[in-house]
């Protein structure tokens, strides 16, 4: 059995560790309001170019008549040989199983596009890391590939969770849709974890291209949370003074969707073409850049509950340690009662 000085050394060593974990804590639930905030900053945005989008859709035919072809590449469907898979994961540990998960999902998705080349665009230090242990690094296909079906990492963005800009987002649109437009790639798949709240998240694997539907994107696989990782949240979220519901912006969306559905024949100066040609990329960008800080919330929240978990974890074992060392030291009195004791017999 250890001794007194042991047990007190442990106990010390554990209650530091716990004030790093409730302080980390803290942390994750500032930062987790923050891009909270950001999140529901951007979606006017992204709602309104999206019922312009539908409203277009709606009055304007997305086929040439004279050809009878798709008005804009990112709208043409191909067979499925060359896809493009966005993993968005983490920079930082301690978050649970958040990139955990991420990475199973995107390590499924793999395994049911198998047969397919397949490249990878890591967004997050976790997932750079996981692909570069399996996958070679290889440059970007240029045009239909003649050997055999591989995977491989194509790009990386590490560091850029931190800061969030929509720049960045937009740059990455760029470049996919120049590889879908010149049928490099024939398919675009986002994988990340979708956060509307603390307890309503979701880990999604969403088809970006090519777009079948405005505003209602394709979603290949969703996992929910769980019960027993709900009420982690719940109580982490309930110390962190952390909102359990989403903001309620029923009305706000409401007043931008009836600009879709007003019953007004609009009259368009530009072409269906030219309309296509300059929303559609924006709808691509936004969709990336709102994936990115969902992905940032949903991490912060994870981080949040694992820390509120370590917390009680290491308060449970100062507990038990204090009552191992309480043992030891009745022990201690006790054998040295019956020395004394002994002696005074022998007397």
């Amino acid at each position: 059995m250890a001794n007194i000085l042991d047990i007190r050394r442990r106990i010390r060593s554990v209650t530091n560790t716990r004030q790093i974990t409730r302080a980390m804590k803290m942390v994750s639930a500032a930062r987790l309001r923050r891009a909270q905030e950001r999140a529901l900053a951007a979606r006017p945005y992204a709602q309104m170019l999206t019922n312009v989008l539908k409203s277009l859709v709606s009055r304007a035919d997305i086929f040439d008549p004279q050809t009878g072809e798709l008005l804009h590449p990112l709208l043409v469907r191909r067979p499925e040989q060359n896809i493009l898979l966005i993993v968005v994961t983490g920079d930082k540990g301690l978050a649970g199983a958040f990139n955990a998960n991420i990475l199973k999902a995107a390590m499924r998705f793999l395994e049911s596009k198998s047969g397919k080349n397949i490249e990878i665009e890591a967004i997050g230090r976790k997932g750079r890391d996981f692909m570069r242990r399996r996958f070679k690094t290889a440059e970007p296909r240029k045009g239909d590939s003649q050997g055999s079906p591989a995977t491989t990492l194509v790009g990386e963005q590490v560091g850029v969770l931190n800061k969030i800009e929509y720049p960045m987002a937009s740059e990455l649109a760029e470049e996919i849709i120049a590889r879908y437009t010149h049928a490099e790639i024939d398919s675009v798949y986002l994988v990340y974890n979708e956060f509307k709240s603390v307890i309503a998240q979701r880990l999604v694997v969403e088809q970006l291209l090519p777009i079948e539907q405005i505003g209602a994107p394709k979603v290949a696989e969703a996992k929910e949370m769980d019960i027993e990782e709900k009420k982690r949240a719940i109580e982490a979220a309930r110390g962190a003074g952390v909102g359990l519901r989403p903001a309620d912006t029923r009305e706000a969306d409401k007043r931008a969707a009836e600009f879709a559905t007003a019953p007004v024949d609009y009259i368009y100066e530009q072409s269906p073409q030219e309309l296509f040609r300059a929303l559609l990329p924006k709808y691509v960008g936004i969709q990336i850049f709102h994936a990115l800080l969902e992905s940032v919330a949903a991490e912060h929240a994870a981080r949040m509950t694992a820390m509120e978990s370590a917390t009680n974890n290491a308060t449970d074992m100062i507990d038990s340690l204090t009552l191992a060392m309480n043992r030891v030291r009745q022990a201690k009195i006790t054998k040295e009662i019956i020395e004394i004791v002994s002696g005074a017999a022998a007397l």
